[in-house]
């Protein structure tokens, strides 16, 4: 199955944390946060302004970006658990 977000949304699959603390510390799955940073997967063609004119995301497939914790609406797409939200919610690019 094929999944295209619409106008300014975009797909997101979330990246792994970390699975050790800095000082060697195994952080078991219960008290894990969700990670907070993900790699984009599919984008919508883009939002549209006042005068109707399409105006294109700033981002695009394959990005690494940084988004708010509550962001985003959990979906399961062909066995895979992904995000879908708005470019607004978005936080930047990581580099």
């Amino acid at each position: 199955m094929t999944f295209r977000p619409l106008h300014d949304r975009v797909v997101v699959k979330r990246l792994e944390g970390e699975e050790k603390t800095k000082g060697g510390i195994i952080i078991p799955d219960t008290a894990k946060e969700k990670p907070q940073e993900g790699e984009i997967v599919a984008v919508g063609p883009g939002a549209r302004d006042e005068s109707g004119k399409l105006v294109p995301l700033d981002v695009k497939a394959g990005d690494r970006i940084l988004f708010g914790k509550w962001s985003g609406t959990e979906v399961k797409v062909d066995g895979q658990d992904l995000l879908i939200m708005k470019e607004s919610d978005i936080l930047g690019i990581v580099g």
